[in-house]
């Protein structure tokens, strides 16, 4: 006991930097001009780790995970069993420093201005009449759409291209509205296929950003409907965007003008589907929900079904150890949990309302 009392104290320095950094931080993200000098870093942070690790074949930073994760386990079993003063010490500065440079390159992007201050000064009300009337529009995009697109030899919606997906992706970033987006587009792509792509199964994760090297992860074994959006809300993070509900709005502006018709069904349909859990949560709202889906086109039905089945044989204890570590994760970067998400909704309805005066 007098031995783990001892390390600590010795030690005890490191544990003040570690907290004097998240009182720093936390008090610089309430400044303007801290968040956008942060803002500005990441923007050449990006263009210089897109340029370095996007010729590799392979995600470096999930090595880099890999690698970082396996000394971490090693390093907390050798306390455990030898409680050296110098194991610790080792592991508080690793900690302190990653901390640091986490909050340089990502965390401080949390706090950027929100994008619905950009579409309106004025709050909003929101009711169910928007959300059913956007649903009603959104099931017969998703109709048209659907008719356009390929399928495998099930009659399930497949894939043509994905690097065209990409690249398309990347050149609609371009297009952004100016008035919401004014961040330099990423100009080489880096988008690449998880490491861990056989455990994503498992956890619910659909795709991943690294901001310690700019490198936009994916779940390749996905149902083709969630690939598309998957990689534009992926991207979006690459461009800057940290929030969550925001990246996917991003994801659903670079997915309106575009011909790419994979791009545009996974799009309408992540819509569709967001809107429809919204309503769902009013218990009102069942009879509506049901009746749109009921609706769905013979082929949106079987793209349905394969989405169920995939998440039926894989969802698990894991998944739901990561589902509730994400909702943490959001909440503690004032993001909504993954139970309500409205922020997008929010931000959807507003620009499809108002969009004609933009």
């Amino acid at each position: 006991m007098d031995t783990k009392k001892n390390i600590f104290i010795k030690n005890k320095l490191w544990a003040i930097i570690l907290v004097a950094q998240f009182s720093l931080f936390y008090i610089l993200s309430k400044f303007e001009f801290a968040t956008t000098f942060f803002s500005n870093l990441y923007e050449w942070k990006k263009d210089f780790h897109v340029r370095l690790f996007s010729g590799f074949g392979f995600s470096v930073g999930d090595v880099i995970y890999t690698i970082v994760s396996l000394a971490l386990v090693y390093s907390i079993i050798k306390l455990i069993r030898t409680k050296k003063s110098l194991t610790l010490r080792k592991i508080l500065i690793f900690v302190n420093v990653f901390y640091f440079v986490y909050q340089c390159f990502w965390g401080m992007l949390y706090f950027q201005p929100l994008i619905i201050k950009k579409l309106s000064n004025k709050e909003m009300k929101i009711n169910d009449s928007d959300l059913k009337t956007l649903s009603l529009k959104y099931l017969e995009l998703c109709k048209q759409t659907r008719e356009k697109v390929s399928e495998d030899k099930n009659g399930v919606f497949t894939i043509n291209d994905i690097d065209k997906i990409k690249y398309e992706i990347l050149e609609q970033q371009k297009s952004l509205p100016h008035f919401i987006n004014t961040k330099e587009t990423v100009k080489i792509l880096s988008v690449k296929s998880s490491l861990y792509n056989s455990f994503m199964n498992y956890t619910g994760i659909l795709g991943y950003y690294n901001p310690f090297t700019a490198e936009s992860q994916f779940n390749p074994n996905l149902p083709a409907t969630n690939i598309p959006f998957t990689l534009a809300h992926e991207m979006s993070h690459q461009l800057g965007y940290a929030r969550e509900q925001e990246a996917s709005f991003i994801a659903y502006l670079c997915a309106k003008n575009t011909n790419n018709v994979d791009l545009q069904y996974s799009t309408r349909l992540y819509v569709l589907k967001s809107l429809l859990r919204a309503l769902s949560r009013n218990l009102e709202n069942k009879d509506f929900v049901l009746k749109m889906i009921s609706q769905y086109s013979e082929k949106m039905q079987r793209d349905r079904k394969n989405e169920l089945e995939f998440y039926e044989k894989n969802e698990g204890i894991i998944s739901d150890f990561f589902g509730v570590t994400n909702d943490l994760f959001l909440k503690s970067n004032q993001q909504d949990g993954r139970v309500t998400y409205s922020y997008f909704i929010n931000l959807l309805v507003m620009y499809e309302t108002k969009k004609e005066s933009y």
